[in-house]
Parts: structure tokens; sequence; C-alpha cells
């Protein structure tokens, strides 16, 4: 039976008897009402233009709803006001107030659209062996056949209220991480100015292949492997994910031997596992722009050049971290042939690794690396078909 909640309406759930909720009882047993209200009605209940209800309706990622459409709920009504007191109040000017629905909007939406995912792929394993199964249904398929969707929609609704508090204290600790960063950076030193990152790719090798043996499910198990394993390495060492796509990381660090850490662990542990393939790294240091969770600017696009430059199983950085590094114990550089990287310009890639003896640090002399480069690339990084090893084109990433 569900458990009480603030927003459960006691809606009857039973899972065992093969529970099919309408679209309408989850929203319901989810917002803890049903649809009552057209535009006009929440509008004018919340003191605010139809227009500019509009306009948070979108903020919050929803398309246009026709003015004879009972789609709102008390839920709406309650968010809209919020946001309208906010601005009245002087708090938020409304472009602010938009930008900050939206930020919540996408970040939630993705967020959802995840978590309804790993449900269903963690009741689906459930029903391997059933007689669904046995019917003859596609189980390679990674969208959820009907008797999982309706299970996984049930469960949902019924741990909501379980789950958000986990929501607001997750958004509360990032919150004041992210704060904690701005000050830091806002305290500029002797050499630089502005917010400066080490940022890294780690990218699977030959991907492309991977992806054309594999089925939807088995594809969506690699890219949820990787990324676990992946955000496990780069947090464990201080780092922050920026996003994935994929086949492919971006991480950030604020120094350069907690980036090399990273690195070389992504290298390590993508090699010992035995779903993934290999992985090879690209990281540059320097000023970056940051929006929107996002990063951007040259050297983001400098680590992307490197990242299509390196061999699987290696990490290749640029000056700024061959030199930050010199000095640090357990690392070792070694200088490949300069190149000049597509809207770059000249750069000399450095092969990193940890040292092969305890205390061993900084860079080894061109005789010592024998050219290691040596890979047939060309300067631009790609083979002479103007491609990766795994034949798609990485030069536009970031």
């Amino acid at each position: 039976m569900p458990r009480a909640g603030r927003h459960r309406t006691g809606l009857p759930a039973d899972l065992a008897g093969g529970f099919s909720p309408a679209a309408d009882d989850v929203e319901a047993r989810l917002l803890g009402q049903s649809r009552s209200m057209r535009p006009r009605e929440v509008s004018a209940k919340a003191s605010v233009s139809l227009r500019g209800a509009r306009k948070f309706w979108h903020a919050l990622g929803f398309p246009n709803v026709a003015d004879e459409d009972t789609v709102f709920t008390e839920a709406d009504l309650v968010a809209l006001r919020a946001v309208a007191e906010l601005v009245r109040d002087g708090v938020f000017d409304e472009p602010t107030a938009l930008a900050m629905t939206r930020a919540f909007a996408r970040t939630t939406d993705r967020l959802a659209v995840w978590q309804t995912q790993l449900m269903a792929e963690a009741l689906g394993e459930q029903q391997v062996g059933t007689a669904e199964a046995d019917a003859g249904l596609d189980t390679t398929r990674a969208v959820p056949d009907p008797a999982t969707a309706r299970a996984t929609a049930a469960k949902l609704a019924d741990i909501a209220d379980d789950l958000e508090p986990l929501l607001v204290y997750a958004w509360r600790r990032h919150l004041s991480a992210a704060i904690s960063r701005m000050v830091s950076d806002s305290e500029p030193t002797l050499d630089n100015f502005g917010v400066v990152r080490c940022v890294g790719f780690a990218d699977l090798v030959s991907f492309t292949r991977l992806v054309r043996r594999l089925s939807e499910r088995e594809l969506a198990r690699v890219v949820q492997r990787f990324e676990a394993l992946a955000s496990d390495v780069v947090t464990a060492h201080g780092g922050r994910v920026i996003k994935t796509v994929g086949d492919e990381i971006l991480f950030v660090a604020m120094g350069a031997a907690p980036a090399a850490a990273i690195a070389l662990d992504l290298v390590q542990a993508m090699a010992e596992d035995d779903v993934l393939p290999d992985v090879r790294v690209g990281m540059a240091s320097g000023q970056v722009v940051s929006r929107l969770g996002d990063v951007f600017g040259t050297t983001v696009n400098r680590a992307s050049r490197l990242t299509a430059l390196a061999k699987p199983r290696t990490v290749l950085v640029d000056d700024a971290i061959a030199a930050s590094l010199a000095s640090t114990s357990g690392f070792e550089m070694s200088p490949l042939w300069r190149r000049t990287l597509r809207g770059i310009g000249p750069v000399t890639p450095w092969s990193l690794r940890r040292a092969d003896q305890a205390g061993r640090r900084g860079r080894r002399s061109d005789d010592e690396t024998a050219k290691a480069d040596d890979d047939g690339k060309d300067d631009d990084g790609t083979d002479d078909d103007g491609t990766d090893d795994d034949g798609k084109d990485q030069g536009d990433l970031g």
C-alpha cells in the first residue's frame, strides 16, 4: 500500500495485480491534485497577466496550451504565485526569475528522465524469465515493455515523497559548493584573473563499432556504466563532471595534480573493466567561460583537440599542465612533436603517465621519449581520411 505523504492522495496502486495507472491518476498522485484550471483561471488567481503566466510555463519547458484546456492544478498556481511574488518584492527582475526557472526546469527534466529509465531498467530485470518474457516480448530494446512501464509509473508515484528530501538536500549541498567556488574565483592571483580550470575529455575508443554490435539495452548499460564509473573517479579527486555525451565525458578540476590523477585513474579504470572499451584523455589548463552549468572557451577546445590526438590508454596534456606537474612527484611527462591544431594554433602535446619509480618527477627529454607520437596522424589529429580511429569527427566538440 502507498505510504502517506503530502503529495499522495491515497489512490490505489496494486503492483502485484498489475496496476494500470491512467496518466491523470499518476499526475494527481505526484502533484497532489487533479487538473482543475484553464490558463486564464490560473493567471487570474496568481494576479499575473496571461502573457506572464505563459512565459513562466515556457520557462518550465512545457508547450503552449489552448485557452479552453483544463491542464493546471493547484500546484501550478502555487508555483506561479511564488515566482511572481519574488519579482514583485524585488528579489529578482523578470528575466532573472525566468532564467532561474529555466535552470530548475532543464535540470529536473533530465533528472526525471534519468530516474524513470533507471527504475524501468531495475523493474525490467525482475521481469526476465516471467510469462511476459516467455511470450516473446523483445528484451533487447531499451524502451520498457507495457507491463514494466506501468509498474515503473506506479513505483515512482509511490516513492516520490521519499525522494524529494534527497533532491532538496543535494541541491543545497551543490549550491553551497558552487558559492564557495564563485568566491574563490572572484579573488584573482598574481598570475591569473577569472575562472581558471584544468579541463579534460575522456573518450571511449572505437565506440562507433561497439554501437553497431550491441542491442539497445546492452548499449544503454554500457553508457550507464561508463558514466557511473567515470563520475566516481572524477569526484573522488575533487573534480566535477560537467556533462557526458554518450561516449565522452567532460570534467574540470581546480589544480593540475588532481586533474592528472583523474585522467590516469580513468584510463586505468576503463582498462580493467570487462565491459567498457579503452579510453583516451586530453587535458588543458587555462581560463574558461562558465555558463549554464557548462564551460566554454579556447582551453576547452584545446583539451578536445588533444583528446583526438591521444592513443588508446594514453593521456595528453598541454604545456600549462606539464609545467605545473614538473615539480610534482608521482608523474612524468614526455614531449611529443609540436602540432598545429585546427582552430587552436601550435601546441606541444605532452604524454602523461605515472612515474615508474617512487618519488620520480618532472619531464623526460626528447631522446627518452623516442618520439613516441609517431602514430600516423596528421597535424590536426586525424587519420588520412579526416576521421579519428573509430570513424567519427571529433574536431568540433567543445
